[in-house]
C-alpha cells in the first residue's frame, strides 16, 4: 500500500530567497531521483504551526524507510538543514486529500 512521507519545517528567515532556489533547483529533483514523488506542499500563513508541510509519495512504507535511511537522502537532508529549522517527519499510509501532520 502506498505511503506518504509528511515533512514539516520552518524556513530560516535570513535564508528565505536561497531556500526557495534550493527547493526548486535541488530538493524536489533530488527526492524524485531517490524515488519519492512530491504530492503536496503547504505553507502556513497564520497560527502556531510549522511554516511548511510537504507530502512525498512512496510505493510503500518499506521503500520510504529505505530512502530516508540512504546516504543520498542524508546528503540532501543536510543541505535542506542549511535553510530550515524545526524539521520533523512521519511516514503514514497514503490516502487521498490533505493529510496534516503536527510534530509532537
Amino acid at each position: 500500500m502506498a505511503a506518504k512521507v509528511l515533512m514539516t519545517w520552518d524556513i530560516l528567515g535570513e535564508r528565505n530567497n536561497e531556500y526557495f532556489e534550493f527547493v526548486i533547483g535541488e530538493f524536489i529533483p533530488g527526492v524524485q531521483r531517490l524515488g519519492l514523488q512530491p504530492a503536496e506542499a503547504w505553507a502556513t500563513i497564520y497560527g502556531s504551526y510549522p511554516q511548511i508541510q510537504v507530502g512525498l509519495l512512496a510505493s510503500d512504507a518499506t521503500q520510504a524507510r529505505q530512502i530516508l535511511s540512504s546516504n543520498d537522502w542524508g546528503i540532501l537532508q543536510e543541505r535542506l538543514f542549511g535553510y530550515v529549522k524545526n524539521f520533523s517527519y512521519r511516514i503514514v499510509m497514503a490516502r487521498s486529500g490533505f493529510q496534516f501532520y503536527t510534530p509532537s
